[in-house]
């Protein structure tokens, strides 16, 4: 005897989606506020920020903040550096790991076993800033912009993640089906594995981009040129130079003018150094959710 099929109640859909429209509309609202919030911040005035008057749009608009981050002597300069460091190490990223993913996902790589134990050993353990700092010395890298490119080279993380990107997603048949048509290994790479990781390779993109774009750690250890500072590092510097200390100013309008002034440049630095790099995420999202979700479904 064949059941009948419930049909379901429109009224109960229509509740539902109510409610994941309240919640969703409620979520987003909680991730753009302080986008929102941070944007007119830095075209607000510092008096309308220390009192407290910026909830939503600008007050008193101003490009005070935007006129002292960028009168800085460096800022220019950093910001040629650090897309020249984003544009080459991500380069260098994604072509190392790319062609170390790839024998690493071949089933008659003898080895890959070995290369692997070897490369989750040290996610897990390195040598040490000191041992590290030590290395880059006796290699020559001192104030030399291969000392923010070299260092984390490969990240072995990203190498896995495309290794299972590759193994989950092209079949071997393809390989076989190449290799009866003449392919040999490179060719092979070049003009099928690339072109199918497509998803992952937008992923490690982004992934390598925004850890180069926010890189100022390694400008700290092996710089000490300042026409080779990132922007991260040169905008430290103004945030540091911008805290000073108020109890030697006794004018008390000057006072609360520079405390306006120190806090309109947090928000206007956090502008300038992020809104960059957030504008490469349109490019690679419709990539993205599916580049996370590698490994995640097995079958």
């Amino acid at each position: 005897m064949v059941k009948a099929i419930r049909m379901k109640d429109p009224i109960q859909d229509k509740i539902l989606y109510w409610i994941v429209g309240v919640v969703f509309t409620f979520v987003m609202i909680m991730v753009l506020y302080p986008l929102v919030f941070v944007v007119s911040a830095s075209l607000s005035s510092g008096a309308a920020l220390d009192s407290g008057r910026v909830v939503l749009w600008p007050v008193d608009p101003t490009l005070q903040g935007y006129k002292f981050v960028f009168s800085h002597r460096n800022v220019l300069s950093s910001y040629r550096n650090t897309i020249f460091y984003t544009v080459v190490g991500t380069l260098l990223n994604v072509a190392i790991t790319l062609i170390a993913a790839y024998p690493l996902s071949r089933k008659d790589f003898p080895a890959r076993k070995y290369y692997m134990i070897i490369g989750t050993v040290t996610m897990f353990f390195s040598g040490g800033l000191v041992p590290t700092y030590i290395l880059i010395v006796k290699l020559g890298m001192i104030n030399k912009v291969w000392s923010m490119l070299i260092p984390g080279a490969l990240n072995v993380y990203n190498m896995i993640l495309v290794r299972t990107f590759i193994m989950s997603s092209i079949p071997d048949e393809l390989l076989e089906a190449a290799q009866i048509d003449g392919y040999d290994d490179t060719r092979y790479f070049f003009t099928i594995v690339l072109p199918l990781s497509k998803p992952v390779i937008a992923v490690i993109t982004l992934y390598y981009a925004v850890s180069h774009w926010n890189s100022y750690f390694n400008a700290m250890l092996y710089l000490s040129n300042e026409k080779l500072y990132p922007l991260q590092l040169v905008l430290r510097d103004i945030l540091i130079a911008a805290n000073f200390s108020l109890s030697d100013i006794q004018d008390a309008d000057l006072a609360a003018t520079m405390t306006g002034l120190a806090n309109l440049l947090k928000y206007s630095l956090i502008v300038v150094s992020s809104v960059p790099i957030i504008a490469m995420y349109p490019f690679v999202q419709r990539y993205f959710i599916k580049g996370v979700m590698i490994g995640s479904i097995k079958g």
